[in-house]
């Protein structure tokens, strides 16, 4: 008889409500939750998928081995003992610098992994440490960390309140927000206009959000900051500055004024090719709006001056008096795990970064890891501390970071290297070791990172759909079993009582005398679900273990979630400055001296005679998703964008040969009118043409590496950000 389950889909930062009929095993259907307090029914392509990832028949669901160069299946005690045989050596004979770790975009989706990593990362002990996040929003992180000091402080639309909405390098109409969890932006946009609101995007590509709203500025690539920096140069030159009610709460107001003073509108135009007039009008336009934001996202994080654009961003919204009121640019108040909900309000110790830097380049430290672009250089570079082993988790840096082609030769050069995945892909193909997860449908969810992202504030949880296969332990479980490892205590190790020291030790730390009876009060759950709850409940909106006994636990957010319930909404965003701030004064630091250093070297560059971007599509997230039928179905996707007169004076046909300084692909030629003159498109994640991808239908269509083009030394030096957008590179007919 069918069967109908609440499910929060994992696939995308929107986080949809799912409601996924099955049938015995099987699943029937997948729709939107129309009872979900958050997405409201809304889905997209992304979530149906979930029934083909779940059946895909490469989808891993035994360990492997490689035995004389090919992949074996084996036992999850033997692929242990393989571990032990060989990492260990490495870690203990080496130093612990010789094993290095990357890990990738979907561990922010899964709580198993996002809890669990920080502990495997402590065992580890490495330096070498890599995530996805130094390519696409380290600077966004970083600029918030130094302005409110902490690195998820980021401050996001108001979108269903607000009257001016200005749109820089995103295209949420595809993505549904990114550091902007946002379902539906399309819906919500359309509602804003239809009030009287206006969206004005700033894009090289006419992008499906920029199609959608009022005015489209077509701007230079990778020259955000120029503009941006002539629209605040704009607010103090005309004054229109008007913190309102932040006044008190600002340091740097002098500074900040001073460090623009060389970008006039009209000294900037030029070199982002946006006029002056259109510069002053939009500053015009953003201090007269009754509730303003400006919301900047990957395309400017993926520039030389990513940081320094991130901060502009947040520094206009404070200028304009938009930052932390209703309709403008606030900050959520997340149900569990969020620092700045912790501790004591309004004030703290910030941030610090460069604690350490790399061997070979020297690149600072950033939020704990070092810039991705590092891992073939420190892998191939002799000398203490030389990279010999590496453990993946989630992540595919042979597709998703510049050099890929350096990358995937440097990993054939490891002793050892272990991978946590679901997938032979690019990347996993180099591995010795390979562990997989369960399907989404077999796992638990509760997002830990995206409620404190989301436009709206709210508490969700979704169990498993499926019983995960007998044997198969969940992804938290393996890790604590290489922590096992790591501290010497060998393979027997019983991983309940390794989850039960580590929360001891986590509830000790700020509960002291009453820490038994905590966990007492705990002792319902196991694993990431008492997590959840002990975050729960000493949350914003938590019981505070009995103290506010209509406060939420575990227990009240799972029954709320369900197909008739959809969790338990808490509300519009509301101010929080001051007790948002964790900056050692205890006020916004809107002129942190490392960024005012950085905006001293923006000058405008001469244009090449192409630059190329990136582009997302609704249907490809992850480099893994183009291996789902219902993704895949459809028009070629990995093709070159070019405008039509670009493409006629070059006399392109169906493909085009692009070099730029470090490589050379030839792709496929799509002609589009939504491209402006000398900027040409690729998307990112494609090249499943490589030998050893078990990847069946993403080979069908394999489409080309974009990070071939990329240099794998050009990145932000503030925050160590991949450059990954305004790359000059060449045309010709292929």
């Amino acid at each position: 008889m069918p069967e109908s389950h609440y499910r929060i889909c994992p696939l995308c930062e929107a986080c949809c409500g799912l409601e996924i009929r099955t049938e015995g095993a099987k699943v029937i259907s997948i729709r939107g939750a129309e009872s979900d307090v958050f997405s409201h029914g809304y889905l997209c392509p992304k979530g149906v998928s979930l029934k083909d990832l779940h059946e895909d028949p490469d989808r891993l669901r035994t360990p492997l081995i490689k035995r004389d160069g090919a992949f074996v299946q084996a036992s999850w005690d033997e692929a242990f003992a393989e571990i032990e045989r060989r990492l260990l050596p490495v870690w203990r004979e080496q130093g612990a610098d010789a094993v290095a770790l990357t890990i990738g975009n979907p561990a922010a989706h899964k709580v198993n992994l996002l809890a669990y990593t920080p502990r495997l990362v402590k065992s580890l002990a490495s330096r070498n440490v890599f995530s996805a996040s130094t390519l696409d929003q380290m600077p966004k992180q970083l600029s918030s960390a130094l302005m409110f000091g902490h690195w998820l402080s980021i401050p996001l639309p108001d979108i269903e309140r607000c009257d001016y909405l200005l749109i820089l390098g995103a295209n949420p109409m595809v993505s549904n927000g990114s550091l902007w969890t946002v379902p539906d932006y399309r819906g919500k946009a359309k509602a804003m206009r239809a009030r009287g609101g206006r969206i004005v995007v700033v894009d090289p590509r006419r992008s499906e959000t920029a199609a959608a709203a009022d005015e489209h500025l077509a701007i230079r690539p990778g020259a955000d900051a120029l503009l941006l920096a002539g629209i605040a140069y704009t607010l103090f030159d005309e004054g229109l500055v008007k913190p309102g009610r932040l006044v008190e709460h600002l340091n740097g107001l002098d500074e900040a004024r001073a460090a623009l003073a060389a970008f006039a509108p009209e000294a900037t135009a030029a070199g982002c090719g946006i006029p002056a007039d259109t510069q002053r009008r939009l500053a015009r336009e953003l201090a007269a709006a009754p509730r303003a934001a400006v919301y900047g996202r990957i395309g400017t994080c993926t520039q030389r001056f990513g940081t320094v654009n991130s901060w502009l961003v947040d520094l206009i919204n404070v200028l304009t008096g938009n930052l932390d009121r209703e309709g403008g640019a606030m900050f959520a108040k997340a149900a569990a795990f969020a620092a700045n909900t912790q501790g004591r309000p309004g004030v703290g110790k910030g941030v610090t970064t460069g604690r350490r830097k790399s061997r070979v380049s020297g690149a600072p430290e950033v939020y704990g890891e070092l810039p991705i672009t590092l891992l073939a250089e420190e892998i191939e570079t002799p000398g203490p501390g030389q990279v010999k082993a590496l453990i993946t988790i989630a992540s595919n840096p042979v597709l998703s970071t510049p050099g890929g082609p350096r990358i995937a030769r440097a990993l054939e050069g490891l002793d050892f290297m272990l991978s946590l995945d679901i997938y032979v892909n690019e990347t996993t193909r180099h591995a010795d070791v390979i562990l997989p997860g369960l399907s989404p449908l077999e796992d638990l969810h509760f997002d830990v990172a995206f409620p404190q992202l989301s436009h709206r504030n709210h508490a969700r949880f979704s169990g498993p759909v499926f019983e995960a296969p007998a044997g198969t332990p969940q992804e938290w479980q393996t890790i604590l079993r290489l922590c096992a490892l790591l501290e010497g205590r060998g393979l027997g190790v019983d991983v309940q009582q390794l989850d039960d020291e580590a929360i001891e030790a986590d509830v000790r730390r700020f509960a002291g005398d009453q820490t038994a009876a905590v966990l007492a009060a705990l002792q319902p759950w196991r694993g990431p679900e008492r997590l959840v709850d002990l975050q729960l409940r000493v949350g914003p909106y938590g019981d505070q273990f009995g103290r506010k006994p209509e406060g939420l636990n575990l227990a009240k957010v799972k029954a709320a979630s369900t197909v008739e319930g959809g969790g338990v909404d808490l509300g519009a965003l509301v101010p929080r400055i001051p007790e948002l701030l964790r900056t050692p004064s205890g006020k916004i630091e809107l002129a942190p001296p490392a960024i005012l250093a950085d905006l001293a070297q923006v000058r405008a560059e001469p244009a090449p005679a192409f630059s190329l971007i990136g582009r997302r599509d609704t249907r490809s997230g992850n480099s893994w998703m183009h291996n789902l039928p219902v993704l895949a179905k459809g028009p070629d996707r990995c093709t070159l964008l070019v405008n039509p007169g670009d493409a006629e004076r070059l006399g392109l046909a169906e493909f085009a040969r692009i070099k730029s300084a470090v490589g050379e692909l030839i792709a496929r030629v799509e002609r589009s009118a939504d491209m402006s003159p000398g900027v040409v498109s690729l998307p990112h994640g494609w090249g499943h043409d490589l030998a050893g991808v078990q990847l069946a239908v993403a080979r069908e269509r394999p489409g080309v590496n974009l990070n071939a083009l990329l240099d794998d030394a050009d990145r932000d030096p503030l925050s160590g950000n991949a450059v990954l957008s305004g790359v000059a590179v060449e045309i010709s007919a292929a």
